[in-house]
């Protein structure tokens, strides 16, 4: 009995051993079969295709690799691919699931190369909020095609490899329609934590870099810094971030200003409206408080020795085209020459490029505002006015203001913007009777526009002094092209040992040269150089040329934006010469030249200062909020810091810097996009207003009671 017993419990034992192999035979093949399948096989394939045109873009990019934002783009491309995989694999047919997924692969490689030859040659990622330019940037297609170098082609090596494995590797392999089985259950809980995990990495304060200029959170609410947002989170979700808020834009009240009360206030001599201060505490409607509370607590900068020094001359500003430090020669460029090294310059001076180079850097010359960096500013917000611009201030000293270009309304609507900004008369290139090519590339002389341009302003027959402001054309690119005035030199410098392209850029350079000097022949036949300040900037360097054209002009490093270095001149006879090596940009532009001729301004308004102060704190600041001085250069797409020597910053010191710089980014957007200025100047007008009749209140008051005395 005994015996029949174990015979029984060891035919059991037997049985759930032999049932315990079925079942983990059973697992092992539904593993097998689960990544067999070919939907799974395909997503991971895809995904992996993807993730590897991201990396190679990083690559390229000089972008962090072993990172947390390289880990936040894999589970992006992972959670993208899902979908379109997902869709390609419910067709029955598998040359149409191929095609489906090569042409995702292809779209993927072909945005991310184009978005290294954009920020490569225009110094800005591809963004829908710049597509009012898509018909000007057409114009300079070849030079853009151009200018791509042989590594970026890198990117399309996964795309071809996907071709090799779907239409030879794969081929002879069977497809079915993807049919939804119990083995697919693993791809629910894989794809939720992928995404719970990508969110994580967003707002997971361990997985934020400190140093980051604006936050993951509020750059994926509004990749309004797209250096940092494709770092963050790679070509592809940038781009649909970027097209969510170009259909959507985001509401600019969530960026709110409240002082901390910490901030000390300076005793200062220059005195200033209490109209502001007036205004930002009685104000209630939310769109202008921020502002007013950002605007009313800035410092007031002082009064100090440049202060009114040349009070009552005229003024000629000269917004150069494409125009680096190859013009600083005297051989080749005496004109100018004799400005730079018998004037004032500023040996570090840059023009940070931007969207729509040079509309938003003459925008922001003009108003001592950052336009907004995903933006064309100028033309999209081209019915605002800025009461406080160059022209405004001018134009209360009782100055006569113009302002001229030499070409049509094809990039730039300045026929609005101009007079807008409170240009007295703007002159283009109709109204100076000067021919134009109507196609790109040929653009015309700034000689004839100098020419036209002083007989205007110097036969007014007033006798109120005057500004005025110059944009030149002729050193336009392209340089890649022949054209009448990249030709007109271009031998004599070939011969010097120029390749062709610099050759054509130097001979342009000539004629703006060329115009310098009929400038400063028509202010002395007319008795009025020892009266007149000249300033000479850049719009931008000429970015038309690759860094190895740029070598040959220039000796210096190039790395750092420091090929965005650009010469910034002051010049009257009466001044002695002077070399300024403090870090600047045309942002400073209005309040230097205000102090300089002693307008009537209030400091506070603008996001530079002046550079001549006493307290100027040396700095400039790039389109994406990258920053650089003689201590350190602050690379905002990879929230990296260089330093230059022994000196170094706390890491409370470089969060201050980036928070301070953030909100000038921020609160110059929000003026602009809610035509601050237009509110303010209103504001104070009623303010004004309301002080004069309380005047004339306290003077009857006066008079009634001496009459009753």
């Amino acid at each position: 009995m005994a015996k029949n017993k174990k015979n029984k419990i060891d035919i059991n034992e037997k049985e759930i051993k032999e049932e315990v192999i079925v079942e983990e035979t059973k697992n092992e093949e539904v593993k097998r079969s689960f990544f067999k399948d070919t939907f799974v096989s395909n997503l991971i394939f895809v995904t992996l295709i993807v993730f590897l045109i991201e990396i190679l873009f990083r690559a390229i990019s000089d972008f962090e690799l072993l990172s947390v934002s390289s880990l936040r783009i894999f589970l992006s491309s992972f959670i993208l691919t899902f979908i379109i995989t997902f869709l390609s694999s419910l067709t029955k047919r598998k040359w149409l699931k191929n095609t489906i997924n090569l042409v995702y692969i292809f779209v993927y490689s072909i945005y991310t190369w184009l978005q290294l030859g954009f920020i490569n040659y225009l110094g800005v990622y591809i963004s829908f909020n710049t597509s009012s330019q898509l018909g000007a940037v057409t114009d300079y297609a070849l030079d853009y095609l151009l200018s791509f170098k042989l590594v970026f082609y890198v990117i399309f090596l996964p795309f071809i490899a996907a071709i090799i494995w779907y239409l030879v590797l794969n081929r002879k392999r069977k497809w079915n329609k993807l049919k939804l089985n119990i083995k697919h259950l693993y791809l629910i809980p894989i794809l939720t934590v992928s995404i719970v995990l990508y969110y994580l990495t967003i707002i997971l304060p361990f997985m934020q870099n400190s140093f980051q200029i604006k936050s993951n959170e509020k750059l994926f609410k509004n990749p309004d810094v797209p250096t940092v947002a494709v770092n963050q989170f790679g070509t592809t979700v940038f781009g649909i971030l970027d097209f969510k808020t170009f259909l959507f834009p985001v509401d600019e009240e969530s960026l709110e200003y409240v002082s901390n009360g910490n901030e000390e206030e300076e005793i200062v001599s220059r005195e200033v409206s209490e109209a502001l201060d007036e205004i930002a505490e009685a104000e209630t409607n939310k769109k202008y408080t921020s502002l007013n509370n950002y605007f009313a607590s800035q410092k007031v900068t002082d009064y100090n020795d440049y202060t009114g020094m040349f009070e009552g001359k005229n003024v000629v500003v000269v917004l150069m085209e494409s125009v680096n430090e190859g013009i600083i020669n005297e051989e080749f460029f005496p004109n100018f020459y004799k400005l730079y090294s018998e004037g004032w310059h500023w040996e570090n001076n840059y023009s940070p490029r931007n969207s729509c180079a040079t509309g938003n850097n003459e925008f922001s010359a003009m108003t001592g505002l950052y336009s907004i960096y995903n933006t064309c500013t100028t033309n999209v917000y081209k019915n605002n006015t800025y009461f406080e611009s160059i022209f405004g201030l001018f134009n209360d000293k009782g100055y006569t203001t113009t302002s001229m270009h030499n070409f049509v309304e094809w990039y730039y609507y300045r026929k609005t913007i101009h007079p807008n900004m409170g240009s007295g008369k703007y002159y283009g290139a109709g109204d100076l009777k000067i021919k134009t090519a109507g196609y790109y590339g040929e653009w015309p002389s700034d000689v004839e526009f100098f020419e036209k341009a002083f007989d205007i302003v110097l036969n007014d027959e007033s006798d109120k002094p005057w500004m005025t402001w110059l944009t030149t054309v002729t050193s336009h690119q392209p340089y890649s092209s022949s054209s009448t005035y990249g030709d007109l030199y271009k031998n004599d410098f070939k011969k010097l040992g120029y390749s062709t392209a610099v050759s054509r850029y130097l001979s342009k350079l000539k004629v703006v040269d060329e115009a310098i000097g009929v400038m400063i022949d028509k202010l002395t036949e007319a008795g009025e150089l020892e009266n007149t300040v000249i300033v000479m900037l850049a719009d931008h360097y000429p970015y038309g040329l690759s860094k190895s054209y740029i070598k040959e002009m220039i000796s210096h490093s190039l790395s750092d934006y420091d090929i965005e270095k650009t010469p910034l001149v002051i010049y009257n006879p009466a001044m002695e010469s002077k070399t300024f090596t403090e870090y600047s940009s045309y942002i400073n532009l209005v309040p230097t030249i205000a102090n300089l001729m002693g307008l009537d301004y209030d400091p506070r308004l603008y996001m530079g200062d002046d550079l001549l102060s006493d307290d100027y704190e040396s700095l400039v600041v790039f389109a994406d909020g990258s920053w650089k001085n003689e201590k350190a250069y602050y690379n905002a797409s990879t929230s990296k810091l260089k330093y230059y020597g022994e000196d170094t910053y706390t890491t409370e010191e470089v969060q201050k810097i980036n928070s301070d710089v953030s909100l000038k980014i921020s609160m110059s957007s929000k003026a602009i996009k809610s035509n601050y200025f237009n509110y303010l100047e209103k504001k104070i007008d009623e303010y004004e207003e309301s002080q004069k009749e309380d005047v004339v209140v306290s003077e009857e008051t006066i008079d009634l009671s001496k009459k009753e005395n």
